[in-house]
């Protein structure tokens, strides 16, 4: 029987490559034993087969986006980053939907800036990157990016109401920079704002008195939740932008 070795060690091997690049090759999710994608550079292969992606690439390991439908409940903290694992993955079924192509590594959950947040008792939509990119125009660039909310309230609105709500409420001392506002049905509200923050939307309802009973984002930008389920999250697909 052949003495086993690190995982990290049979890729130096065969890849002819530093051992630091063996172990980006393989927390990368490009090497396989038996056919199965092994994440470890310490785990232990004796005869089994192992394959190397030819399309591997040590030193570039793209970042990633995470799009997360919170409960509400849910704060924005460990409780809500547990719901980030392979198997909260969403594969989409919908008619002509792809499914994700990307494979959950364990480097996809690492280093995560949550953006955007959403208030503990709201639902809806929350970003989680990598990218540096993303993450500034989420965070330094808010101001520009409009946020699509769905808001029940507690009562019938009037077109009183609804004009009131379209000139804009101040919150922290200003007026939002763009707002629209309008009817879903009698007691359900949607709300379009350009960089809204955490209990904007709870104050500018209360402010006309219709306390929200219920709130969920269902866009950032150019990017819509569309039927992604509760407690779910996917990848950004290319092509999407904030």
């Amino acid at each position: 029987m052949t003495d086993s070795i690190r995982l990290a060690k049979r890729v130096t091997e065969l890849r002819a490559c530093s051992r630091r690049e063996a172990e980006l090759l393989i927390t990368g999710g490009w090497v396989k034993v038996d056919g199965v994608v092994i994440e470890e550079p310490q785990f232990r292969v004796a005869d089994e087969n192992i394959e190397i992606d030819a399309r591997a690439n040590p030193v570039q390991a793209e970042p990633v986006t995470l799009l997360l439908h919170k409960p509400a409940g849910y704060p924005m903290d460990a409780e809500t980053v547990s719901l980030l694992n392979p198997e909260t993955l969403w594969v989409e079924d919908a008619p002509g939907a792809i499914a994700t192509s990307i494979h959950p590594l364990k480097a996809h959950f690492a280093r995560l800036t949550a953006c955007a947040p959403l208030e503990t008792s709201a639902a809806g939509l929350v970003v989680f990157s990598q990218d540096w990119r993303i993450v500034r125009k989420l965070t330094e660039d808010a101001a520009t990016v409009e946020h699509e909310i769905v808001v029940e309230v507690v009562a019938e609105v009037s077109e009183e109401t609804l004009k009131r709500l379209n000139r804009g409420i101040p919150f922290q001392g200003h007026l939002p920079a763009s707002i629209k506002v309008s009817r879903q049905n009698e007691t359900r509200l949607r709300i379009a704002l350009k960089g809204a923050r955490p209990g904007q939307v709870q104050q500018i309802c209360e402010a006309v008195g219709l306390p929200p009973l219920g709130m969920k984002r269902i866009r950032l930008g150019g990017v819509a939740m569309g039927k992604l389920p509760p407690g779910k999250w996917r990848y950004l697909r290319d092509g999407e932008r904030f």
